[in-house]
């Protein structure tokens, strides 16, 4: 991690998701909130050196001592709890943990790390509401939280990050950053659809036919009509777009992939074996599609951790799409600044 001045502002783009872990905070917010009791929200804004939890992180506590969400590997919260059971949070405080050698002892912070945390006595629901609201429906939206005046505003999102920082200002990101476009319905379909959600995708699906989409069981996607080529275009993939065909049937699958090679997607990938990848190829070729475009396709999709059980080859393709995120984070930082 970068050494920073303090009150240099700070953007993290490449943590790991907390789509589903940021959920179930602001759930409980809510309802605590809800129920009239006095509620405190703390953010992970900055770290210097190594720390256990990402930028953007939570953890969120009412005045009865009950509390939800990490920023660390339990001392910062326990000290944390026994603050708030002296005096509850009123309004906004900064924090920080392992300024110096006995704070890192302590709190067990690794590397000499030191943790800076927002506080902040959270009365706005609305601002909760939408944030969870964007987080159910594959939206993204930016919460901020004037440091000085409390006041809370939210605005649609646009980029790739977890939070924003300076002396003025904290802005919070909620929402999935990444969209996955499913072509077919069947089996791994269904098991790729359920476990995408925690790892910040908002899920999509398109199949023209008309019995696997009426024995469709996966809730909470978002189907897309047409044929799989109107319906790529439809989507309008952009770089943080991953799009798989998974229908085992060439005339719903190659209608997808002529359409998505040519696109921004950040990734394409179909299933299959082998032998059939190759037959694809020879395919796609006479598609009006050029060699490039054709080497961007990842196929057979997935991992090779020899998976066979549909629930196998869908934790396969997460897995090789968490590399390929992962990497290009690592890599290039930010995946990209835009959202369709």
């Amino acid at each position: 991690m970068a050494q920073l001045a303090p009150g240099d502002t700070y953007t993290e783009s490449a943590n790991l998701p907390m789509h589903a872990m940021n959920h179930q905070v602001l759930s409980q917010v809510q309802a605590w909130l809800e129920q009239g009791k006095a509620v405190a929200l703390v953010t992970v804004v900055r770290n210097w050196g190594s720390a256990p939890r990402p930028l953007g992180s939570l953890f969120a506590s009412n005045d009865a001592g009950d509390f939800v969400g990490s920023v660390s590997g339990g001392c910062v919260e326990d000290d944390l709890l026994q603050q708030f059971a002296q005096t509850f949070p009123q309004t906004v405080a900064i924090v920080r943990y392992g300024v110096d050698a006995e704070e890192v002892r302590r709190f067990g912070l690794p590397c000499g790390g030191t943790l800076e945390l927002v506080v902040e006595r959270v009365t706005d629901l609305h601002s909760i509401k939408a944030a969870r609201a964007a987080m159910a429906g594959g939206q993204l939206l930016e919460r901020h939280l004037n440091l000085t005046t409390g006041e809370v505003s939210t605005c649609t999102g646009s980029q790739d990050f977890f939070v924003r920082y300076d002396k003025n200002e904290m802005v919070q990101l909620f929402g999935p950053r990444w969209r996955l476009l499913i072509i077919g319905a069947g089996a791994v379909s269904e098991y790729l659809a359920s476990m995408a959600p925690a790892l910040d995708f908002a899920v999509y699906l398109n199949d023209p036919r008309e019995a696997q989409r009426r024995n469709w069981r996966a809730p909470g996607v978002q189907w897309i009509d047409g044929m799989p080529d109107d319906a790529v275009l439809a989507f309008r993939p952009d770089c943080r777009t991953v799009i798989v065909a998974l229908s085992h049937d060439p005339k719903v699958d190659d209608m997808a992939l002529m359409e998505a090679l040519k696109t921004d997607a950040f990734y394409v990938g179909a299933i299959g074996s082998i032998a059939s990848t190759r037959a694809r190829r020879e395919r796609l070729l006479t598609l009006d599609l050029s060699e490039p475009e054709v080497d961007r396709l990842h196929a057979p999709v997935g991992l090779p951790i020899h998976s066979r059980a549909p629930a196998e080859i869908a934790i396969a393709i997460l897995a090789e799409l968490i590399a390929a995120r992962n990497k290009e984070r690592v890599e290039h930082g930010a995946v990209c600044q835009t959202q369709a």
